[in-house]
């Protein structure tokens, strides 16, 4: 099992979306999350006073799926957040050593 975690402009979480249902990937939790990487913020004017933005809004997603399908949700993601700008985000698929649902008790794949 794996864990499946994109940073992603808010702007394509539809797009996004719609490109995991397509995959029979039902489940996600998403999260508000401010950073910055190469896109190092920008410059607002905000009456009459211009202030620098260090961290940029940006969604979390985390996915939890069987090893199986993990390359088809990344290029998913992938195709569906890239803008082709820079802050397009990235995606990291990490190791998921136990699942358990808490309302069953199950665990392991019957648990996603």
């Amino acid at each position: 099992m794996k864990l499946v975690v994109a940073i992603i402009k808010p702007s394509r979480l539809e797009e996004v979306r719609q490109a995991l249902n397509s995959l029979d990937v039902h489940g996600m939790t998403v999260t508000e999350v401010k950073g910055y990487g190469r896109q190092k913020g920008h410059s607002e004017i905000y009456r009459g006073t211009e202030y620098a933005v260090h961290f940029l809004p940006k969604l979390k997603l985390e996915i939890a799926l069987d090893d199986e399908l993990v390359d088809q949700v990344a290029t998913a993601i992938r195709d569906a957040a890239h803008t082709g700008r820079i802050g397009d985000g990235k995606v990291f698929v990490l190791e998921l050593l136990a699942i358990t649902r808490i309302r069953t008790g199950e665990t392991g794949l019957s648990a996603l």
